[in-house]
């Protein structure tokens, strides 16, 4: 509703206005009454209006002085309409050069009034369209621009860009927000996307004026619908308390807010934003760690990193012969060799930080491994991604059946990486995309249509394209919704459904960042912006 400010100094006049018309029926409210120019401002200096409906002829301050004030001291944005019984056309005049939207003469007629608040309703609709447009092209502009500084492929214009609209100090951290994994289990991509979202907005609500330091989406081709928290250590200096505490009372009103549990992957801090790659990096080499052992609320990468000294025994022989079984694939000798690394653990009354070590040192090598046979593969990732398929099912995290069923599903990837599986593989996919685009594809349901881990599926996909499989499908979703912009007459709502997307909010974001300006500007024939 458009909220109204009547001011006249006649009461009568003032009751016939309310009752003049239906004015929720022309979608406005009554948001108070003033007896003069002066009242009136009184109540614009704390309060917002969209329309202010005066009488010129007032004690203290006339319409006229209140309308000049106004503007002057730029206290609102609000339409102003004057309200006169005289008809002198110099009253108009200045009126009109104040910024005045429309002039009155009394008695007001009950048609002539409704006509200006529809006119003033539709240009008022499509001024919050454009203000809308305009925040939702900032907003993914910055975001652009903070991705490029993420994965260290910036100029001097991306640095430049960030540093004008963020506030930033030296002491900066990537962090990465997310569910815990058990809550993606059976959930649809529209689903995620909707608690994405939510955990985006409530992530801005929370940092208030740092809200432009929240990132919508980073991944690539990772499984996860986190958000991006780009970290200052002013945040905590503001606040009275250490880093720490900080982000200690950020998780815990995040997950007041959110109903759901939340995590938070802290990466190595940098000297200011020009590194925030190295940070980025480490949050995402926590990963495949946090995904072996117990879980926390917080993982910061100095804690992880770390090894405590003393009394720390590495299992070389019993871990060497598991790691040449899973080089091997030999089920068998791979199930048998988990057994004897926790019974030789056992024994030697390891303690947790010896456990995760050795644990760790196999994770390693088997990702040095991986690399060696591809090297352009994101293999921290996959190997986060094929642990997390293999606990579950009363398997708890880091435990010998799920090392065990770890190592053998890490086994067959291995044995994927040497037959070369992608040939033919990728071809087929590309004409699912084609025929299927609008549908929820996903690298994890392909993976398991072609019978290829879904995460090396990602990284191959992008070595044969140039780019992740998801903007490969979001491009062609975006350019079919541009011919469907240009050929048709639906609504916007209806081509985004149309392509694939049921979240109208995400889909106008991505419309933008691929080209330039928003859907309705495009279809206009608006130009799109260079980036």
């Amino acid at each position: 509703m458009l909220k109204v400010l009547l001011v006249d100094d006649e009461y009568f006049i003032v009751q016939g206005l309310l009752v003049l018309i239906d004015w929720k029926a022309e979608g406005y409210e009554i948001a108070a009454t003033a007896a003069n120019g002066r009242e009136a401002l009184d109540y614009l200096r704390e309060n917002k209006v969209d329309l202010v409906i005066t009488d010129i002829a007032m004690p203290v301050m006339n319409g006229l002085e209140l309308l000049e004030t106004v503007r002057r001291e730029q206290l609102s944005e609000a339409a102003f309409v004057i309200l006169s019984g005289y008809s002198d056309f110099s009253y108009a005049q200045q009126a009109i050069r104040d910024g005045c939207m429309d002039y009155l003469l009394k008695p007001v007629e009950r048609e002539e009034l409704i006509g200006i608040l529809r006119r003033y309703n539709h240009l008022s609709a499509h001024a919050r369209q454009e203000q809308q447009d305009q925040e939702r092209y900032e907003e993914a502009y910055l975001a652009r621009n903070i991705i490029a500084l993420l994965f260290g492929k910036y100029d001097d214009f991306n640095l430049d860009y960030v540093k004008m609209h963020m506030q930033l100090s030296e002491g900066v951290r990537y962090i990465e927000i997310e569910f815990c994994d058990a809550q993606y289990v059976e959930a649809e991509e529209g689903e995620l996307r909707t608690v994405q979202r939510k955990l985006y907005q409530n992530c801005r609500k929370l940092l208030r004026e740092d809200s432009t330091h929240c990132v919508f989406d980073v991944s690539q081709d990772r499984v996860s619908y986190g958000v991006g928290f780009l970290y200052c250590d002013y945040m905590a200096a503001r606040a009275g308390g250490t880093e720490r505490e900080y982000l200690q009372e950020f998780h815990r009103k995040l997950e007041v807010l959110m109903q759901r549990e939340i995590r938070l992957l802290v990466g190595k801090k940098v000297a200011d934003i020009r590194q925030v790659s190295v940070s980025y990096g480490t949050a995402c080499i926590l990963r495949p760690l946090e995904a072996f052992h117990s879980q926390k609320p917080i993982y910061i990468y100095e804690d992880e990193a770390q090894v405590k000294q003393g009394g720390i025994v590495l299992c070389k022989e019993s871990l060497d012969a598991l790691f040449s079984a899973i080089e091997q694939n030999e089920q068998d000798k791979i199930r048998r060799g988990v057994d004897l690394l926790f019974l030789e653990m056992r024994q030697n009354g390891m303690e947790s930080d010896s456990v995760n070590l050795n644990i760790n040192y196999l994770l390693f090598r088997l990702v040095h491994l991986a690399s060696e046979l591809d090297s352009d593969a994101d293999q921290e990732e996959i190997l986060r991604f094929i642990s997390s398929g293999s606990f579950g099912d009363g398997v708890s995290r880091g435990s010998r059946s799920h090392l065990s069923r770890f190592a053998c599903a890490y086994a067959d990837y291995l044995t994927q990486l040497r037959q070369n599986v992608s040939s033919g593989v990728l071809a087929e996919i590309e004409k699912d995309i084609r025929k299927n685009y609008a549908e929820n594809l996903t690298l994890r349901d392909l993976g398991k249509k072609y019978y290829i881990n879904s995460s090396y599926l990602g990284q191959i996909f992008r070595k044969k394209y140039g780019q992740s499989f998801k903007d490969y499908l979001t491009n062609f979703r975006i350019n079919e919704a541009a011919k469907q912009l240009r050929n048709t007459d639906k609504r916007i709502s209806e081509i985004a459904e149309d392509v694939g997307y049921r979240d109208g909010d995400y889909f106008i974001r991505k419309f933008i960042e691929l080209k330039g300006c928003t859907p309705s500007r495009f279809r206009k024939g608006g130009q799109a912006s260079a980036v």
